[in-house]
């Protein structure tokens, strides 16, 4: 009896311990913890010549569709965009987003104009999720904004041939990272008011 006992609490300890010890996952993905996630978030900008899996492409996207959404509409649309004429020819002529000659695939988020006047903010929630399980994922990515320049949207609208009434909030280059980054500090307790401003 006093041998099974000890059994028991041995394989218990052992469970707890590969718990404690192992990181969340998305399928048989690690990622980070959500607050260490939040801090490390960084722009990344430079990419190895690797392809992104299906599988983490597939993990951006749901995050993407779980941002918040007034009155639940969910305007957002996503354009993945793996093709290499196209990555290049939006790199050669979006101004900020030259980084999209080395990444392997980019993700386009759109909103649709007859589902909200508001698009644009949901789909910008929808793009800070994509940001953050990029990061999680131990993938680089960067918002490259398109949205309100008509220029530069007019670009991505006639790359990837979008219809009248989706319009581009930003083209995210994604890709492995080809060097180390650090996240910048940006805490500033001089923008923190309580209660009233002061």
């Amino acid at each position: 009896m006093k041998n099974s006992v000890l059994i028991i609490v041995f394989i218990v300890s052992i469970m707890v311990t590969s718990c404690s010890n192992s990181r969340p996952t998305e399928g048989n993905i690690p990622t980070q913890d959500a607050i260490q996630n939040l801090m490390s978030r960084k722009s990344v900008r430079k990419y190895l010549e690797k392809p992104v899996e299906e599988e983490k492409v597939q993990i951006l996207l749901k995050a993407g569709m779980a941002a918040p959404t007034g009155k639940d509409v969910r305007p957002w649309e996503f354009v993945v965009v793996t093709e290499r004429s196209l990555l290049d020819a939006m790199a050669e002529a979006l101004p900020y987003a030259k980084m999209l000659k080395q990444a392997p695939l980019a993700i386009v988020v759109c909103g649709d104009t007859t589902k909200s006047s508001y698009w644009y903010l949901d789909c910008s929630a929808a793009t800070e999720n994509i940001l953050l399980a990029a990061e999680a994922l131990q993938l680089g990515a960067v918002w490259t904004a398109a949205y309100p320049y008509e220029d530069r949207m007019a670009v991505v609208k006639r790359e990837i041939r979008l219809p009248d009434h989706i319009l581009p909030l930003c083209v995210v280059p994604v890709g492995y990272p080809a060097i180390p980054h650090s996240p910048k500090e940006k805490y500033d307790e001089m923008k923190i008011h309580k209660n009233q401003w002061e």
